[in-house]
């Protein structure tokens, strides 16, 4: 394959990685398939986070291949590391974050170029969509239903698919290179929520994200339950990392998790103290009926059958109850020591 001319303007596709056997090679054949604006050129940068299942070899034989394909190790095993190993060696004016695990327009990385240029953002993005692969089972289906719901979303304008404007934070993003000179790249003591405090940082610094419904992609949620309560654990655990950094949450909405499972368990505590037991009943009588409205909502909105719409109360329920322990777990940690713990470093899939 020829090489890519060096007259071209360059975008940089960065992607962090671990153990993607099974994907990475149709990932890179798509990445690699997207149609750019004219005068543009395509470099994309993996890091690998010390693979053992053939993810690297792979990796390696498409570099080898085709020298728009660079790969870097990752062995802290860090998204954050890894996007920042990945930005080390990209050369691009504007950077892409892809993710091995999403699906994206042929347009995407077009759209983002777009974007930036059109709005004179320091990041722009699309929305989040969550969507079940096909022949997925009830649970994924469940999972994907609450996940794009507004109302278990705490009203994220992320997750709004026509949502067009200024928003808080964006799914994955793209960025001028001028961004990371002047805000720095991810914080790599967080294993979660890199994108959120980069987002916040360049708000508060002034900055500002831009979100386009044009750029489309679709993310693949997780299948089981127990996968989605160690994802949104682990979202919850390094939230108050992000607050304590800079002083204030990036939104309202990622405090009412921790503060309703403390009231809980404030009430549940009360009560086995010999207490009235009518606030923690309270508690779970509210809890439920506003769980079986977000449930009629999300399987209305997803057109679901009936055996996901039955899953779909447990999956909400994951999601709040496990980031409401996380943050209060983490929380724990940030005043104590301010560290983050060994368990909630390995990243889950």
């Amino acid at each position: 394959m020829d090489e890519p001319d060096r007259a071209a303007r360059r975008v940089s596709v960065i992607v962090p990685c671990r153990n993607e056997r099974r994907y990475i090679q149709a990932f890179c054949a798509g990445v690699l398939r997207q149609a750019l604006p004219p005068g543009w050129s395509l470099q994309l940068v993996i890091a690998d986070g010390d693979s053992d299942d053939g993810t690297r070899e792979t990796l390696e034989r498409i570099a080898a291949a085709d020298p728009r394909v660079r790969w870097i190790g990752n062995p802290r095993r860090i998204v954050s590391c890894g996007l920042n190993a990945a930005l080390a060696l990209a050369d691009g004016e504007v950077i892409v974050r892809m993710d091995v695990h999403t699906e994206y327009a042929d347009d995407y990385v077009a759209q983002c170029i777009a974007a930036l240029a059109e709005s004179g953002a320091d990041n722009a993005g699309g929305p989040w969509r969550a969507q079940a692969e096909r022949g997925a089972g009830p649970v994924q289906r469940a999972v994907a239903a609450a996940f794009q719901s507004r109302w278990v979303a705490g009203g994220a304008a992320s997750r709004r698919l026509d949502h067009d404007g200024w928003v808080d934070t964006v799914y994955l993003g793209s960025w001028p290179r001028a961004t990371f000179e002047r805000f720095g790249g991810f914080d790599e003591s967080l294993v979660r929520n890199q994108d959120d405090e980069h987002n916040l940082r360049i708000v508060k610094g002034g900055g500002r994200v831009w979100q386009s419904s044009r750029i489309r992609s679709v993310y693949r949620p997780r299948a089981r339950l127990a996968q989605v309560f160690r994802q949104y654990l682990q979202y919850g655990y390094w939230k108050p990392f992000v607050m304590r950094k800079h002083g204030q949450p990036a939104a309202a909405r990622h405090l009412l998790p921790g503060a309703f499972v403390a009231a809980v368990l404030a009430a549940a505590l009360l009560a086995l103290l010999g207490g009235p037991a009518a606030p923690v009943l309270a508690l779970g009588l509210a809890y439920g009926l506003a769980v079986a409205a977000m449930t009629a909502a999300a399987a209305r909105q997803g057109a679901l059958d009936a055996a996901a719409a039955l899953r779909v109360p447990a999956v909400i329920a994951a999601y709040h109850v496990a980031y409401g322990i996380g943050s209060l777990w983490g929380w724990w940690d940030v005043l104590r020591h301010g560290r983050g713990r060994e368990r909630f470093a390995s990243l889950t899939r």
